[in-house]
């Protein structure tokens, strides 16, 4: 894992294994204060469920980490509850609004949200967002705002 740049509320990070997304993933769930809400953005197969798995680790969850594409909600016991959602599916707030997702921003524990570019519009004073783009390499270029590691 390399730091590109740390500044502004902002810190720029490239990894270039699952180990280190999963590495950054730890250092996520120690730093992330309780009731954040953690936004995972990037296309399909970034790692942003590969990033969840470090959180989880570093929550100590003994229990296989999964994408909840389908279930869109998982829910996971550690030394903090984590609360994964995928909104891939979802195509509004009001959507997600009807499932009762806004609730489980103000849970004790961590929320994990991937696609969450998708309610970014909501209002969450304990927001992380984590961008992670793909090169030509394959290497992630990840940002991060609202933590610093």
């Amino acid at each position: 894992m390399k730091i590109l740049l740390n500044s502004d509320n902002k810190l720029k990070i490239e990894i270039k294994s699952e180990k280190e997304a999963i590495e950054l993933g730890f250092k996520l769930g120690l730093k992330a204060p309780n009731k954040s809400l953690i936004i995972l953005s990037g296309p399909l197969g970034s790692g942003k469920t590969v990033i969840t798995k470090g959180i989880a680790k570093a929550l100590e969850i003994k229990e296989p980490i999964v994408s909840p594409s389908f279930t869109l909600f998982q829910e996971y016991s550690g030394t903090k509850e984590l609360r994964h959602l995928d909104l891939y599916r979802i195509d509004s707030i009001e959507e997600f609004d009807s499932l009762g997702g806004e609730e489980l921003f103000y849970l004790d524990g961590l929320t994990v949200i991937e696609w969450g570019e998708k309610i970014d519009e909501l209002p969450y004073s304990k927001r992380i967002r984590v961008t992670i783009e793909v090169d030509q390499s394959n290497n992630r270029q990840i940002e991060i705002e609202g933590l610093t590691l």
